[in-house]
């Protein structure tokens, strides 16, 4: 996104494709983050790294921040576009920029920065998960005015890999019992998280029909799944409020959606 005099530009890392079902019900993934997270007033880019499309280097100084998607892709594996994303999330750090990681985000910001990610030893975490806050999530200064978030969060998830270590200096911020690392941050301009804060139940519902179909889950552990998903809520609103004052920072221009 190019700035503009009273517009803020992020810019939206789309490291999926677009599902038949999210094309239909929100027009795609796209739409879902800026619903989620966007502002009046801001602009928001698609670049595709999946599928080659990278924000040109020089043009990194237009951008305020930037957010990285989930992926089925894993965030240690030795594609082209993830050594690439690997460079660009480097680069971004180095120039101060805000990136948010969600997911495949949240792991591939981790190793690019010196952590560890690998495939977690409990398997898949399909479903709504309670997350605890650490003390630093209250006490780092990232999160202006959320002092009332309680100490406990219900967030949407889907993953079987996960961060084993976070990169040096970095902060834990959530945990939980099935993963160690659900947040972290580095410094004031990267934060991590390993839950879906976008994604609404009927999302979820939908990808669990599709995990089912091409046998990545057995059909026992997916209905068991669709059917706690039917009686559990996430914290969206919490979750949103988090994401848009981080991603809010310091920007006066707007993000950038990998």
């Amino acid at each position: 996104m190019r700035s503009q005099p009273y517009r803020s530009k992020q810019d939206l890392v789309g490291s999926t494709t677009d599902s038949e079902y999210v094309k239909k019900a929100y027009d795609g993934y796209f739409n879902v983050f800026v619903d989620a997270f966007g502002d009046e007033g801001r602009k928001w880019d698609l670049f595709r790294v999946v599928e080659g499309e990278f924000p040109e280097i020089d043009e990194l100084h237009n951008y305020e921040g930037f957010v990285v998607s989930g992926s089925p892709h894993d965030a240690y594996g030795d594609e082209y576009w993830i050594l690439e994303l690997c460079f660009l999330l480097q680069t971004l750090f180095a120039m101060q920029k805000k990136v948010l990681g969600i997911c495949f985000g949240h792991q591939v910001l981790c190793r690019a920065l010196g952590g560890k990610v690998a495939r977690s030893h409990s398997g898949w975490d399909i479903g709504v998960r309670t997350v605890s806050l650490t003390e630093d999530f209250y006490s780092y200064g990232l999160f202006d005015g959320l002092d009332e978030i309680p100490p406990t969060l219900s967030i949407i998830e889907c993953h079987q890999d996960e961060v084993w270590e976070v990169p040096e200096g970095a902060q834990l911020l959530a945990f939980s019992d099935k993963t160690g690392v659900e947040m972290f941050t580095l410094g004031d301009n990267i934060l991590g998280i390993q839950g879906h804060p976008e994604y609404t139940k009927d999302i979820l519902d939908n990808l669990i029909d599709r995990l089912l179909s091409n046998n990545s889950i057995e059909r026992c552990f997916g209905e068991e799944k669709k059917l706690q998903l039917m009686e559990s809520e996430p914290d969206r609103k919490y979750w949103e409020r988090i994401c848009k004052s981080f991603l809010k920072g310091s920007w006066s221009q707007l993000p950038t959606y990998f």
